[in-house]
Parts: C-alpha cells; sequence; structure tokens
C-alpha cells in the first residue's frame, strides 16, 4: 500500500546515516515530513552529513544528545546497526516513541507487493535465486535491503507491476510495526547476534516479526525441520507454505527420489542442480517455494538451478585448474558457516582458514577436519587452527603469512580431482578490511596460477 500521506507534517528524528539513514532522511523530506538527522560521526568527517545540511537540513553529528528527545518528535528512524541499548534509543523507547527502521517505511510506500527473506544463514543465496528464478517469469523483480540496495529507496521508486524481493535482518525486522511482505520466508535459526539482542529468544522474536502482520491472502515459506522456525510461522495468519531436506511435504516443496518437488509437481532432478551442499539444497527449496508462488515459470526455475554457482564469497565456485576445483567461502566469518561448506562436499579437501582471534578455540570444528587432508593456515588464529588440526589428525599443516601465499601452497599439496576451499572460519579484520577484500585477492591468487 502507499501511505506517504502518513508523514505529511510528522516530526522524525533520524538516527545514523550510512546508506539506510541517508535513504530514509530523503525520503521523508520528500513526503513532507519534518526531519532532524543525528550521526556520531563529526561533521568534518561526514560526507553524506555535509550533503544532506546543503540541501538545507538539520544535522547534529559528533554524539548523540538525549536533549534531541526534548523536541516534539513523532517516530525514531533507527540505523540497524545502532543497538537497543544505545542510551538515546533507549530513552525514546521509555518515552513511548516510536522506533523503527526503513523497512517500516519501505512496506508503507511500496507500490510493489514484496517477498522478504531472513533467517540466520542463507539469506543472500535465497534472495538472489528469487530474483533469478522470477527473471523471464513475466514478473519484474527488484532484488534490495540487506543484499546491498536500500529497501525503502527502490520501495519509493517501485512500480505495481514489479515484485520487490527482500533480504532482510533481525535488526532491521526488530524495527517494524506493521511490515507485511506477500510472501515471508523464514529459513533457520541459530544462535547469532546475541551482543545485540540479548537473548535467543529476543533474537528469534525478531526474525518472527516477518510473519507477526501478514493477513489470510499472505504466504508464509518456512523450514519444516526447524523447531524454532516452526514455532515462529504460527505467527502469520496466511498460507502455511513447508519445505523439507528430510520429509515430504505436499502443500510446499520437497525431495522425492532423487529430484525436487513442488506441491507433487517434480520441477528438477538434483543431479542437474550445480550449487554444491546440503544447506543450499534447503535455500533452494525455499526459493522455488516463494518464486512459485509468485509465478515463476518451472524453465526459468531450471535454467537457474542449472546455471547458479553461488553469490560471491559464499561457496563461490571460482574455477578448475588442472583436475582442481577452487571454492571461494570468504563469508564463513564463524566455525558453523565453515562446517557448513566442508559438509558440502563428499571428497577430502584442501581447506584454506584463519583470520581474526575472537578469543574462541575451534575444537567444534575438529569433526568436520577430519574430511581435510591438507590445512593452509594464516592470521592471527593460525595457532589455534593448527591445534583443531592436530586434533583431527591433519598431518599435512602448512602456515603461511596471507591469502596469496595459501593459493600456491594449496595448490602444490593438491592432486586432481581434489576440491580447494577458502572457507576461513574467522572474521577478516586482522588483515583486510572486508571478507569481501579477501575472497577477492583469493579469487585473484587463483587465476595467477593459470
Amino acid at each position: 500500500m502507499n501511505e506517504m500521506n502518513a508523514f505529511q507534517g510528522k516530526h522524525v528524528l533520524v538516527l545514523g546515516l550510512a546508506k539506510s539513514g541517508f535513504a530514509a532522511a530523503k525520503l521523508l523530506k520528500s513526503y513532507g515530513a519534518q526531519v532532524v538527522v543525528n550521526d556520531r560521526t563529526p561533521f568534518e568527517e561526514n560526507e553524506q552529513a555535509k550533503v544532506l545540511s546543503n540541501e538545507g537540513y538539520e544535522v547534529i553529528c559528533g554524539e548523540h544528545p538525549l536533549s534531541l528527545l526534548d523536541r516534539p518528535t513523532d517516530f525514531v528512524v533507527k540505523n540497524p546497526g545502532i543497538p537497543y541499548s544505545n542510551p538515546i534509543v533507549s530513552e525514546a523507547v521509555k518515552r513511548e516513541i516510536p522506533v523503527i527502521t526503513e523497512v517500516e517505511i519501505a512496506g508503507l510506500v511500496s507500490r510493489a507487493e514484496m517477498i522478504g527473506i531472513t533467517g540466520s544463514n542463507g539469506k543472500t543465496t535465497t534472495t538472489t535465486l528469487i530474483g533469478e528464478m522470477l527473471k523471464n517469469s513475466g514478473r519484474e523483480p527488484v532484488v534490495a535491503g540487506n543484499i546491498g540496495t536500500v529497501l525503502s529507496e527502490v520501495a519509493d521508486r517501485s512500480k505495481a507491476s514489479e515484485i520487490i524481493v527482500a533480504e532482510l535482518s533481525s535488526f532491521q525486522l526488530m524495527g517494524t510495526q506493521a511490515f507485511a511482505p506477500k510472501i515471508a520466508v523464514l529459513l533457520n535459526l541459530f544462535e547469532a547476534h546475541l551482543d545485540y539482542h540479548g537473548s535467543f529468544e529476543d533474537y528469534a522474536a525478531a526474525k518472527g516479526k516477518i510473519f507477526g502482520n501478514q493477513q489470510e491472502s499472505d504466504f508464509a515459506v518456512y523450514n519444516q525441520d526447524d523447531e524454532a522456525v516452526l514455532n515462529l510461522v504460527l505467527q502469520s495468519k496466511g498460507t502455511k507454505v513447508p519445505f523439507s531436506v528430510k520429509s515430504e511435504c505436499p502443500e510446499g516443496a520437497y525431495i522425492k527420489a532423487g529430484s525436487l518437488y513442488f506441491k507433487g509437481e517434480e520441477i528438477i532432478s538434483l543431479k542437474e542442480i550445480v550449487l554444491p551442499g546440503q544447506h543450499n539444497l534447503e535455500n533452494i527449496l525455499a526459493a522455488v517455494a516463494a518464486s512459485k508462488l509468485a509465478g515463476a515459470k518451472n524453465e526459468q526455475i531450471r535454467k537457474t538451478l542449472k546455471t547458479f554457482t553461488g553469490v560471491k564469497h559464499r561457496l563461490q565456485y571460482v574455477d578448475t585448474i588442472q583436475g582442481r576445483k577452487f571454492y571461494n567461502d570468504s563469508k564463513a566469518t564463524n566455525i558453523l558457516a565453515t562446517q557448513k561448506a566442508i559438509s558440502a562436499f563428499g571428497q577430502k579437501i584442501i581447506l584454506l582458514a584463519g583470520g581474526l582471534d575472537r578469543g574462541n578455540e575451534f575444537d567444534d570444528l575438529v569433526p568436520q577436519l577430519k574430511q581435510v587432508k591438507t590445512i593452509v593456515l594464516f592470521g592471527q588464529t593460525a595457532p589455534k587452527l593448527e591445534r583443531a588440526a592436530k586434533a583431527a589428525g591433519i598431518e599435512d599443516i602448512k602456515l603461511v603469512d596471507n591469502v596469496e601465499e595459501a593459493v600456491p601452497a594449496a595448490y602444490q599439496s593438491s592432486t586432481e580431482g581434489d576440491v580447494i576451499l577458502l572457507s576461513p572460519a574467522c572474521a577478516s579484520w586482522d588483515q583486510f578490511k572486508t571478507f569481501e577484500q579477501r575472497g577477492d585477492i583469493f579469487i585473484n591468487s587463483v587465476h595467477k596460477l593459470k
């Protein structure tokens, strides 16, 4: 629904800039709101604040003064990354001033229907798959949200003929009140972001808000194999559409006799799907269910699954050199992600791992490391990972300074048919600005081998 008049004359505090805050401020002002912008980065270092100031916005930088709430404030639009423990946010909540994220605004202004995707793991892959499956299927998909494009900006430009495919984080969803996607997808729930949410229960409740405002005409796509998800989907008034890798679910997407089915119809043989890994099979089932509900054609679904090799830095196939297949999983910044990456392959692998030391040991990775024949380690955590590798019985352990050295070292230890996998199990910030930079260096190093 288009509710632009909901903002006319409202007094709004936009807290935190970055892409979402910048877009929200401009959108709200264009709809007639009285907007004050507050960002912690000092004005002299804040290019976005300078742009807004030059355009006539009131911009306060350098701190979050509580006195801002003494002004008339109808609601606060919070950058998703700012925790609710922040003094100005907690004070706003205490004063019963609504605190929302720009996702709530997107839901109010969008002319297009929306598919919302959330979960602890697999959001980006599933979102990308749905977008690809809907292309050339009579829908006009626009992929946005946590995947990189600001959702409210896309929603404001949207047409009724389009469908927005939005990746949504728990941080974004926690700041929603009436937001209700036409198709809501919840992939899975693991303990994550507890430093932000405080408890698993609060984290799950934030994720569950994707279902909370759905009506009878909406659809809730959910993982039938995840008990925490099963509890949350009950909040939806919409049609429940399950997916499962373990059992047949006639009302949804499932595996039967080596093929993928949706509501009793065979879609594709598993042998034709190129994206590796059991966890990716869950993502694929969710994507098939959501895209079919949104009108995707089987031909486009099959075409996508026969060609899609993964989102960049997420178990992404890079190249094959002399019979060795290289995969870039730089997004694996924790043990769980690396466990899933190793388990995606049936054969022994050569693993490249290491990075920022967060204080944890890697004992939980030992069972999966038994599938690794050579491990190449770098970064602060190399000594801890070396201990785990020895506990797993790996005899070929190589220590190098960085990813660039790790690639040729891995290749030297490999034989034809091996998988060479970058899946660090650690954050990247000891040596890189981002996990994307780490992955790009891996890709470039692979290409240099040629």
